[in-house]
């Protein structure tokens, strides 16, 4: 099941934390849960990504982005994820969710999330989102004009930027 209640927790105390500029670090706090593991006694990796958007929506609050989409009709959708499992995550641990936007292209915007255990990193992704309507994908820099922003990305890291164009030689759908 989603994660609702923690949700709720999010949107209740990332409204009353400051304004977040773009290019900062979004910090959200978690324990893991007997909900959480799976039948190895760790944190799901289904349920990572599913804490993940936690963190991408109290990144959205803080930054004013889900008023936005909000007043645009717009709404926020995963459209890709690489995964680096590197340590296991037990029942009771606290984490440190990590969210930051790294760029974007035409289409999309890339979000760099990352568990931390103390000083140890747990799990780090790079997701690709894109904000939509009914009507398809908003162009980025649309959304970058609605929200203020330049519509120039950062320079995407090489290897962010390799995963985009790899993700475009991809076959859809899969041929089989």
């Amino acid at each position: 099941m989603y994660p609702f209640v923690r949700l709720a927790k999010e949107v209740f105390l990332n409204r009353r934390r400051g304004p977040l500029p773009m290019g900062e670090v979004h910090i959200t706090r978690l324990v893991v849960w007997p909900w959480d593991i799976d039948v190895f006694a760790e944190l799901n990796n289904g349920r990572i990504l599913s804490l993940m958007d936690l963190g991408r929506h109290g990144f959205f609050i803080r930054a004013g982005i889900l008023k936005a989409l909000k007043a645009k009709g717009w709404y926020g959708t995963v459209a890709g994820t690489a995964v680096r499992y590197r340590r296991r995550i037990t029942l009771g641990q606290q984490l440190e969710l990590r969210t930051r936007v790294l760029g974007w292209d035409e289409r999309f915007v890339y979000f760099d999330q990352a568990f931390w255990r103390g000083e140890e990193c747990c799990v780090h992704t790079v997701i690709r989102t894109a904000i939509t309507t009914g009507k398809g994908i908003v162009p980025t820099h649309e959304i970058a004009e609605v929200l203020g922003y330049d519509p120039v990305s950062p320079p995407l890291p090489n290897w962010v930027a390799e995963w985009a164009a790899a993700e475009q030689n991809r076959p859809w759908p899969p041929g089989y």
